[in-house]
């Protein structure tokens, strides 16, 4: 493994960073911490109503002062990032000052297929769910990936392989 301790995971919603933040931390004995659970804690609401209540823009500022907290204070980290959290500006340097950051990329059939019957994503409530992912990926994809370290392809793949992946290439 790296000099840099922590192991900082994002990508798009339903890629797969939860489950194998989780899976990572037990393996390697790290810490594992969640961004959107660390909000929910902090404002007493969950994200779907922080959306709801005070708007997007709100919620990414939120998504910042986390990660601005957090700086100094990760050691042996896995951290899971809330899909959006790169998009805003000057997160993706912050992210880099954590750790490795590990994009896990998932093409659209798989986000699809396991946020089917998921309804607490706002970015993907009300009709023509479809389109709105289309254009939050095609978005999404090239900021991910510029953020990126390390960029791992979780389609069809167990969280075992996923994990070892990660841990192969730092």
């Amino acid at each position: 493994m790296n000099e840099k301790t922590n192991i900082i995971l994002i990508g798009f919603m339903g890629s797969g960073k939860t489950s194998v933040g989780k899976y990572l931390a037990k393996k390697t004995g790290y810490d594992f911490k969640d961004t959107d659970e660390m909000i929910e804690d902090k404002q007493k609401s969950s994200i779907q109503s922080i959306f709801a209540s005070k708007g997007e823009k709100y919620f990414r500022k939120l998504e910042t002062k986390t990660l601005e907290n957090l700086n100094g204070k990760l050691n042996h980290t896995i951290l899971s990032t809330g899909g959006g959290l790169p998009i805003t500006e000057g997160n993706g340097a912050l992210l880099r000052q954590l750790g490795q950051v590990i994009f896990l990329r998932a093409e659209k059939a798989t986000i699809k297929n396991r946020l089917a019957g998921d309804k607490s994503r706002p970015l993907l409530a009300g009709d023509d769910q479809d389109d709105k992912m289309e254009a939050l990926l095609k978005f999404r994809t090239p900021i991910y990936e510029t953020v990126a370290n390390i960029i791992i392809h979780t389609d069809q793949k167990s969280l075992n392989e996923i994990a070892q992946e990660i841990i192969d290439k730092l």
